[in-house]
């Protein structure tokens, strides 16, 4: 039987194994990342440098760098995913150490951004809107209300502060006045603003569940105290006295105190909220409770009517 030093011996030797071997050196050494490196290390690295470190270069030579290899980061080519080499010397030799790559900072940065914005029960397409995807040429409202969120933008671009007020958003069924939301909340996620999107339906029935869990207090402090906070869908259903005010009223009475910004989408205009609200469940009218309620509304919140078709059905 032949030993395994001499079968590796006659397999290197071989013709084909050489030819194969001398046309690899040649595509890493003619590599312009290698050649760069070797050129920067000229008094460094030796021939035999380059020899006993070819298979790290080889690794280098083949992987993909800024991207150019992979569509998106699941579909990365190199050996650790999302991170590309970068060819160092290491006691003497050449070696390779894997930074992140340009898709791999994207990603993160992403969930990074995913992570300011806290979206309870709301659309899935909502929260991915964004603002310069607005229609602004539908109508002028719509223009209007794109501008308004842009002003809200721009001050606290250029002072670092976020404004009081908010935007109440009102407007018949399907104009896109959540999807104003989501693409504002993205907007602020980009700056590293922390944003509580609410479906007030949802979440009022939520609340009701909470009880019997004991998680209410909790629930509710999350909610008052975002550093912004969008309630969509606001007068949507008929509430209880109980939720209007110890639910509602005590989030919206926080929120006014602390001078936070709240945005909201309705249905109803504020006289029509107003009305909305004075009625409970069970009929009873309770004119001076709605008032306290769109006193807090009117305080933290313009408004501003979205008109035009419903595009749901388009």
């Amino acid at each position: 039987m032949e030993r395994i030093g001499d079968t590796l011996n006659r397999v290197v030797k071989a013709p084909n194994f050489a030819a194969r071997y001398e046309e690899m050196r040649k595509e890493i050494m003619g590599n312009p990342g290698v050649q760069k490196f070797l050129t920067a290390h000229s008094s460094e690295i030796t021939s035999e440098v380059i020899e006993r470190s070819l298979g790290k270069l080889y690794e280098y030579s083949t992987a993909s760098h800024r991207c150019e290899k992979c569509t998106d980061l699941t579909n990365c080519v190199n050996i650790m995913k999302g991170f590309e080499p970068e060819l160092v010397l290491t006691q003497g030799l050449i070696d390779v150490a894997y930074t992140k790559c340009p898709n791999k900072l994207i990603d993160e940065d992403e969930r990074n951004i995913s992570r300011m914005i806290e979206s309870l029960h709301m659309q899935k397409d909502v929260m991915q809107a964004r603002l310069p995807d607005i229609d602004i040429d539908y109508d002028d409202s719509r223009l209007d209300v794109v501008i308004e969120a842009k002003n809200f933008l721009k001050v606290f671009d250029e002072t670092g502060k976020l404004p009081e007020r908010g935007i109440y958003i009102h407007g018949p069924f399907g104009t896109g006045k959540s999807y104003i939301l989501g693409a504002l909340a993205n907007e602020l996620a980009k700056r590293r603003v922390r944003t509580v999107a609410v479906y007030v339906p949802e979440f009022l029935r939520e609340m009701k569940q909470s009880i019997q869990d004991q998680t209410l207090n909790e629930k509710i402090e999350f909610v008052k105290k975002a550093q912004v906070l969008m309630l969509d869908d606001f007068g949507a259903e008929t509430m209880s006295a109980w939720t209007r005010d110890e639910v509602l009223g005590t989030v919206l009475q926080y929120r006014m105190a602390e001078k936070l910004p709240t945005f909201f989408t309705s249905n109803f205009s504020f006289s029509e909220l107003e009305h909305h609200l004075t009625y409970s469940q069970r009929g009873d009218k309770e004119v001076m409770k709605a008032s306290r309620i769109m006193e807090r509304i009117s305080t933290i919140s313009t408004p501003i009517k979205l008109e035009g078709d419903n595009r749901r059905d388009k």
